[in-house]
């Protein structure tokens, strides 16, 4: 999202001006699309949108990541995404995390990883956007419970934990 700002501003002004834009985008988003979805209330929607929004920076994708993680929620399984454990380190270590993760990194002790956990972790792992909002409260319809990077920006999606390891191993050839 963009926000004006002034020289000299303060970070809480901004940071004020910012909470309240999305208080009114998710609070008109949720009552158009409430009765869709299976998430409890607005900060449930807000946190599962900070995880799509960092999944993928590719607006079309957004639905469908939307659709894994709420098929993979009714079912009670582990959201395992990486983005979640990538947080749990910066919040752990203080600063940004700048290594690739390594299989030990997902078993670090954190209510946000979601390799351990099967829930969503207790608060957003970002400011999401209004196109990662509305993907979770109007998600694609499919049954689909994986994805993987395709290379390319973009990811390939799977109903069966066997067509996701074909996937993964394929993206490792690459």
């Amino acid at each position: 999202e963009t926000y004006t700002y002034f020289r000299g501003e303060s970070r809480q002004n901004i940071i004020s001006q910012m909470k309240k834009a999305m208080d009114k985008t998710l609070s008109e988003l949720w009552e158009r699309y409430q009765c869709a979805t299976l998430l409890k209330s607005k900060e449930e929607v807000l946190i599962l949108a900070s995880i799509v929004e960092k999944e993928t920076a590719l607006e079309k994708e957004r639905p469908h990541i939307a659709a894994v993680f709420l098929n993979r929620l009714k079912k009670g399984m582990a959201l395992q995404t990486d983005p979640t454990v990538i947080y749990a380190f910066e919040i752990i270590e203080q600063k940004p995390f700048e290594r690739t993760l390594t299989r030990d990194d997902l078993k670090v002790p954190s209510p946000y990883n979601t390799y351990l956990i099967q829930e969503l972790p207790p608060g957003p792992i970002c400011h999401p956007g209004k196109a990662s909002l509305e993907a979770v409260l109007n998600p694609l319809i499919t049954d689909d419970l994986f994805f993987v990077a395709d290379g390319t920006g973009g990811h390939v999606f799977s109903k069966t934990y066997k067509e996701h390891a074909q996937n993964h191993n394929q993206w490792r050839k690459i």
